[in-house]
């Protein structure tokens, strides 16, 4: 999974990234528009933006910025980043407005019983006009990524979106085995690949 890395510190508003496009989903259907994403690190965090130019579905009672179980049954970005010794691994859920939710979990769909201190990430959103598209962010410092799973250059990692209510597309960056969409699937992951961008 390709990362940008950046020698200066990265900060909401002065975002100017290359995105890369998910246009099917899991049974390579067609998706139009495409939706956006990039991941970016700078010395401090890691930053994981999703975008598109179609209107988004957030969970009707998701505030903005807040942490919100259950995104998932509404328009959402994932970011999995495992690691590959232990079959551990952290789900990260970002809605258009904002909302979030995180997970560890100590192997496939087990939530680990002791959870990491989430409380240091943040979240960015803008919606200038909520009906035609939507763009947010998600900052996670590497301090707790760090510690919490181990991050670094051996890390696996994957993004996917969920998107559509009630009828459901299921998009995965990374293709992954099976018939039915399941983005648990850590072993299957992709490897950190670090791309160094100039400073902004």
């Amino acid at each position: 999974m390709k990362i940008f890395n950046s020698p200066s510190l990265l900060s909401w508003g002065e975002l100017d990234l290359p995105l890369f496009g998910l246009s099917s989903d899991w049974f390579g259907k067609p998706l139009d528009p495409p939706q956006g994403f990039a991941l970016a690190m700078d010395s401090e965090q890691l930053w994981f933006i999703a975008t598109r130019q179609s209107a988004a579905q957030t969970r009707p009672d998701a505030i903005p910025g807040a942490f919100v179980y259950g995104l998932w049954e509404y328009d959402v970005a994932e970011l999995f980043i495992a690691r590959p010794d232990s079959g551990e691994y952290l789900e990260f859920n970002l809605a258009a407005n904002g909302a979030w939710w995180a997970s560890k979990f100590s192997a496939i769909r087990m939530p680990a019983q002791n959870q990491p201190d989430f409380t240091g990430i943040i979240t960015s959103y803008h919606q200038e006009d909520p009906s035609d598209s939507w763009l947010a962010a998600l900052a996670i410092p590497l301090s707790f990524l760090k510690e919490a799973i181990g991050f670094g250059e051996e890390s696996r990692i994957n993004a996917s979106f969920i998107l559509g209510t009630p009828k459901r597309t299921f998009h995965s960056v990374n293709r992954l085995p099976g018939e039915q969409p399941d983005f648990h699937q850590p072993m299957a992951f992709s490897k950190v690949d670090l791309i160094d961008i100039p400073s902004f």
